[in-house]
């Protein structure tokens, strides 16, 4: 019963929040300061935060009809269990908070049947209690607060309603913090307030890893670093070895120790960055709030950063943390070259070589290699693999025929993991078996182009409006906020299984209309891509910038998807333009971004081929769910 009241209490508050997700959301983010924001969701950098988004999608998805609403799951970017992977913040529950208290009465119990063997066991705990209590470590873990104000993606010139969340950091010296991404993502505000202080200080982004899920700070105030001693880095850690998970998470202002074990080491999902690198899987509690703080081994060495966690009425106590390994190349990258760069990738698809039959077909003499299927037109492998290629070594490492190599003594773990462990602009050593010779070829790694952006560099999505027609990029977070039955199926399946022909490729959609006598007719079109402008295929958003601007024929032809035409006459909707944006309140016409001068990204006499659905999945579902993973 209390239980159940604490639960409506809970319900009650966070219905006030900002988020447009629920609890089973992927987007995971820290912990609120407010009532205004979810006590148990809270989704600091959550671009699904707009409530005036919420409703409307849940009615969506109600008058959605079954069949669509299965052809809508079936094209989901991520797998049904890689969208269980939640950031940690995002994650709660109050029957899971009360399930401690609960077990820790009946212990109780228990053991007041043998009141000597209890007494012990309290000494024993509170001995324990104090180390922890009085650790130098913990004074190195604060507490971050972050004010947010993320984009409208729906309204492009404009921004959402600003929210705060609360989450954990902790000091790695010359006068640097570390926390998550999300924690800070689309920040306007950040303070830090170290442990027994009652002092907040304003902290600086210096470098964001969206991948990685890995943000680095700095205070530039001298008192706040007065006396400060920064953790100690250790080596990725054993199975079953004891793992302290430190930070400020959902119940309390003041620290909070769990203990647990490591339970797991593999490349994992990582869930804001959509990417696969590798992860330490622990049983200690992770809450909302302890995303961006330190796990720490028996010594006190940090071995990681708590991030997310994984949700599903099948498993229990699955929380996960970002090993050193991860982050000492994000911190690597920043110092060479003074930002992100991020984790590079082959860009090409392979197959497992399980089957006997199969590697006989393509003279592979042993039971090694993956198959190339597909080589990415933006990869820089592009000129050096060819499909039905065997890789069979990478930088002198075998490979083996489930696409997995030897990690430690009698581990072994997915190929991605080396590749991870290179930096923008390295050279990998590929061992490549073709037509049954064995040879070895360089390739250069650079970080992978997305057709469909997981996040909009900047912060700040493109826009163009022609006579009221709003043109915007398609983007994850758009898809996010539209949701995914108003963008419509077959613009979500080109998102989903399309690859970038070159650098700097976008697809571009009409995102609304705004109605006006100049485009009567066209009100109530929608998330309609524009695939030419008077006879000339579109590039990116900047390329149909540059083709309006230029164009001095009478009328402005816009092609569509499923071949729809709007002509609109040129000097009319010059004319026109003013009144629509003062009727409409938007302060220009496009974004800043397009009033810099035009570059073509491949040049103007390339002709662009038609894009073709199905060019190849681009997913980021487990190795063995299909058979195929793009590396």
């Amino acid at each position: 019963m209390a239980i159940a009241v604490a639960s409506c209490w809970f319900n009650a508050l966070t219905s006030t929040g900002d988020s447009r997700h629920k609890v089973s959301s992927r987007r995971l983010l820290s912990s609120p300061q407010t009532a205004a924001t979810r006590l148990i969701i809270p989704k600091a950098a959550s671009k699904s935060q707009n409530p005036k988004n919420r409703n409307p999608k849940e009615h969506a998805r109600k008058s959605s009809s079954p069949e669509k609403e299965a052809n809508m799951q079936n094209l989901s970017r991520r797998s049904r269990d890689e969208r269980q992977f939640l950031k940690a913040d995002d994650y709660g529950d109050i029957e899971d908070a009360e399930q401690p208290q609960s077990t820790a009465f009946k212990s109780f119990g228990t053991q007041r049947k043998n009141a000597k063997g209890f007494m012990g066991n309290l000494k024993d705990q509170q001995i324990e209690t104090d180390k922890i209590q009085d650790a130098s470590f913990l004074n190195a873990v604060v507490k971050v607060y972050c004010t947010h104000t993320a984009p409208d993606y729906s309204l492009p010139w404009q921004k959402q309603r600003q929210y705060t969340s609360t989450g954990s950091a902790f000091m790695i010296g010359d006068g640097k913090l570390l926390t998550n991404a999300h924690c800070v993502e689309h920040n306007t505000q950040v303070k830090v307030k170290r442990r027994g202080d009652d002092t907040k200080y304003v902290a600086k982004v210096l470098a964001k890893g969206m991948e990685c899920d890995i943000a680095l700070l700095t205070v530039e105030n001298e008192s706040f670093w007065k006396g400060a001693e920064p953790l100690q880095f250790g080596h990725l850690p054993r199975l079953q070895d004891p793992v302290t998970v430190v930070g400020y998470p959902l119940g309390g202002d003041t620290i909070s120790v769990t203990k647990g074990v490591v339970s797991r080491i593999e490349v994992t999902s990582y869930a804001h960055g959509s990417a696969e690198l590798l992860g330490i899987q622990i049983d200690a509690a992770i809450n909302p709030g302890n995303s961006g703080g330190p796990a720490f081994n028996d010594q006190g060495e940090c071995i990681g950063v708590a991030f997310q966690v994984y949700r599903s009425d099948d498993v229990e106590n699955i929380g996960y943390v970002i090993p050193t390994t991860v982050v000492s190349h994000f911190l690597d990258d920043y110092e060479r070259n003074g930002k992100y760069t991020g984790f590079p990738s082959l860009g090409i698809l392979l197959q497992k070589l399980e089957n006997p039959a199969l590697r006989a077909c393509l003279k592979v003499p042993s039971n090694e290699g993956v198959l190339v299927r597909r080589v990415e037109p933006t990869s820089g492998a592009r000129n050096v693999l060819k499909e039905g290629d065997v890789i069979v070594s990478f930088d002198g490492v075998e490979v083996g025929s489930e696409g997995t190599v030897p990690f430690r003594s009698t581990e072994r773990i997915a190929f991605r993991y080396l590749i991870s462990q290179k930096f923008t602009g390295d050279i990998a050593e590929l061992g490549i078996i073709r037509s049954g010779a064995f040879m070895k070829v360089n390739t250069a790694m650079n970080p992978r182009v997305h057709l469909v952006p997981y996040h909009i560099e900047g912060g700040q999505p493109s826009y163009l409006i022609v006579a009221g027609l709003v043109f915007t990029p398609l983007s994850e977070p758009l898809i996010d906020e539209e949701c995914e039955d108003s963008i419509g199926l077959k613009l979500l399946t080109k998102a989903r299984y399309s690859m970038a022909k070159f650098k700097g490729e976008q697809i571009v959609i009409l995102s609304q209309v705004l109605a006006n006598e100049v485009n009567i007719g066209y009100e109530d079109m929608s998330n309609e891509q524009v695939l030419k402008f008077n006879g000339t295929r579109i590039k990116n958003i900047h390329h149909l910038a540059h083709l309006v601007d230029s164009c001095t024929d009478k009328y402005l032809i816009f092609e569509f998807e499923d071949n729809y035409l709007a002509v609109l006459e040129r000097e009319a909707s010059s004319a026109a333009s003013p009144c629509i944006l003062k009727d409409y309140g938007i302060p220009s016409e496009r974004s800043s971004d397009l009033l810099e001068p035009y570059v073509d990204p491949i040049g103007e006499n390339q002709v662009l081929e038609h894009h073709d659905l199905g060019d190849g999945p681009v997913t980021n579902s487990d190795f063995g769910f299909d058979g195929l993973q793009w590396a």
